[in-house]
């Protein structure tokens, strides 16, 4: 494919400070990638016919509009050693197996997967062929309640105590700024698995990137770079001002549960029956489990436990306010708490 003049200064083959990106085949962004000030180069992208996908069980939906979020996953498998293609193909082999006959569903859930090594590869079939397309979207099976609006990218791993690898750190941050510039995704929508369901996914390491692979994706593409508000992820063992606030408004709400700031058993048994009762479905990191996570508290049980809270206010609600802003130094003098404030001080 003949180079032109506009993909080599729009950034195809810039290096950044994370690493080479290293594509050869830079492409014109999708029409709704405008609104990035460049288009980034399309990475190597290995097919399902070239790791040898089984075929679904079903037709593959695809639907007429273009992703909203990027989302970041991690495998919650193995860190292997192994950075060969060999290698990556065999985890797709058995991210699909898992998933096909695991989970009951009709291909690989996620639409694209990003091996320790850097190598990506197809995951739901048709992904490389509708992400080149830039306009519509493959639906996956990796986000609850939020597929249809979600592309998704399993990172080979665990991430939870420990860092990627450079090359898969390179291999993201290419594939999610080549993604951004054919959707026209904007930084504040790069997000993690736990941004939409309670879960550690992709591991607090990871997870904890996320604003480095903002600012980088934001340098390949020249657009602005915004880290979205977020709600943090509580589970056993975490202690401290943010688990107290947890228990007064688990407290507001019914449970009875100790007020002495550590996550322990009482604590997760009442985040799951507030979950279940509240219809929220148990969405779990979808490649393998490691634990069990339905007692978490995160993005999904937050919204549930909150409320507006106003100086003079009495209760949980006033109690779990004071005990973040007393961590804070902040004083609760004629301050409203609403869920943006609640946000800001659970940060």
């Amino acid at each position: 494919m003949a180079v032109s003049r506009r993909a080599l200064i729009r950034g195809g083959f810039t290096v950044t400070a994370v690493g080479a990106l290293g594509a050869t085949i830079p492409i014109t962004a999708g029409a709704a990638g405008e609104e990035n000030a460049k288009a980034a180069a399309r990475p190597t992208l290995h097919g399902c016919d070239e790791w040898g996908a089984r075929p679904p069980n079903g037709t593959i939906s695809v639907l007429n509009h273009a992703p909203t979020y990027i989302v970041v996953h991690h495998t919650a498998g193995g860190n292997s050693s192994d950075l060969s293609l060999e290698h990556a193909f065999a985890v797709s082999r058995g991210i699909q197996n898992f998933h096909m006959d695991g989970r009951g569903w009709i291909d690989s859930g996620q639409q694209f997967t990003n091996s320790r090594g850097g190598h990506v590869t197809e995951g739901r079939h048709r992904s490389v062929e509708i992400l080149d397309g830039g306009s519509q979207h493959v639906l996956g099976a990796h986000v609850g309640d939020h597929n249809s609006e979600t592309i998704g990218i399993e990172n080979e791993g665990l991430y939870s105590t420990v860092d990627v690898t450079p090359q898969l750190w390179d291999s993201l941050v290419q594939l999610v700024a080549y993604m951004a510039s054919q959707y026209g995704v904007p930084t504040a929508n790069i997000k993690g698995h736990r941004d939409f369901n309670a879960t550690e996914c992709p591991g607090e390491v990871l997870y904890g990137r996320l604003p480095e692979l903002r600012d980088a994706v934001g340098g390949v593409l020249g657009a602005a770079v915004t880290n979205p508000a977020t709600w943090p992820l509580l589970k056993p063992g975490a202690s401290g001002a943010k688990v107290l606030a947890a228990q007064h408004l688990l407290r507001a709400r019914g449970a009875n549960v100790p007020l002495d700031g550590v996550f322990g058993a009482s604590t997760f048994a009442a985040v799951r029956t507030l979950a279940t009762g509240h219809g929220v479905a148990y969405e779990p990191c979808y490649a393998s489990r490691t634990a069990d996570e339905s007692g978490y508290i995160g993005s999904t049980t937050w919204p549930l436990l909150v409320r507006t809270v106003r100086a003079g206010d009495a209760g949980h609600d006033a109690q779990a306010a004071r005990a973040l802003l007393t961590s804070r130094g902040e004083s609760d003098r004629e301050l409203v708490v609403d869920t943006a404030t609640w946000q800001r001080l659970l940060a």
